[in-house]
């Protein structure tokens, strides 16, 4: 199977079971009680300050050394996932899902994440009110309390601000900038390496997240998706997980 159909399979799977848990995803009311009571207890929630991972799968190494469910995450760490792995964790008020195969370094101060450096790979994220900053080879991302996908590869950026407002930049060209201000997906963009000036920036689809991968993480710090998870976006767009 080529790699891409893999990585797409092994997030189905990862969706599905969060839909299993049922509560969190179509609510508890319409459940059994006991089956409700059992999918309440499933629904992603809030880590406690001792817990940085909710979701670990295959291989993924933090500077250097193979990550564990019990290792603690801080805002300066180098994170690498290997093939069909993935990584859902918190530092501080920020929240992430990383993807197979990518390579993500963190900076900040203890738990308070500042940058974000994205070599390769994909990123779900959600932040905190602070500002961050988040570099790909081709893009830089200003960020301030926004729902953010990223995929990166040295000659392409691909950049859905899922909600909340980003300032868009292209690494190689200066005149290629844009303010992005989203409610629910309204403008993806490429962010490419080879282009006339003034032209880095251009429209793309919506793809490869969902609202549910994000309520997921907001939920593990404390906040809830500010739209409903199934919106006519993803029906729209054909980012069903069917």
């Amino acid at each position: 199977m080529p790699k891409q159909q893999l990585d797409e399979e092994s997030r189905r799977h990862f969706l599905l079971a969060a839909l299993r848990a049922g509560a969190f995803a179509l609510g508890a009311s319409i459940l059994p009680k006991s089956a409700a009571a059992d999918a309440l207890s499933k629904v992603p929630h809030q880590l406690p300050p001792e817990q940085s991972i909710y979701n670990l799968e295959g291989e993924v190494k933090i500077n250097g050394v193979i990550t564990t469910a019990t290792t603690i995450i801080s805002a300066s760490d180098h994170i690498e996932t290997g093939k069909n792995s993935r990584l859902v964790f918190a530092v501080g008020q920020d929240a992430f899902l990383l993807r197979a195969n990518s390579d993500l370094q963190l900076s900040g101060d203890n738990l308070v994440v500042e940058g974000l450096r994205l070599l390769t790979g994909a990123l779900l994220s959600v932040f905190g009110k602070t500002e961050h900053h988040f570099n790909t080879p081709t893009a830089t991302i200003g960020i301030r309390g926004t729902g953010l996908y990223v995929e990166s590869d040295p000659e392409l950026s691909y950049v859905c601000t899922c909600y909340g407002i980003t300032d868009l930049g292209s690494v190689d060209d200066p005149s290629s900038s844009e303010r992005i201000v989203s409610d629910r997906h309204d403008a993806p963009r490429y962010i490419v390496a080879d282009a006339d000036s003034g032209k880095h920036i251009r429209k793309a689809p919506f793809k490869n997240h969902t609202n549910l991968e994000l309520a997921i993480i907001e939920a593990l710090v404390g906040r809830v998706l500010p739209f409903p998870i199934f919106d006519q976006v993803e029906h729209r767009y054909g980012a069903s997980i069917d």
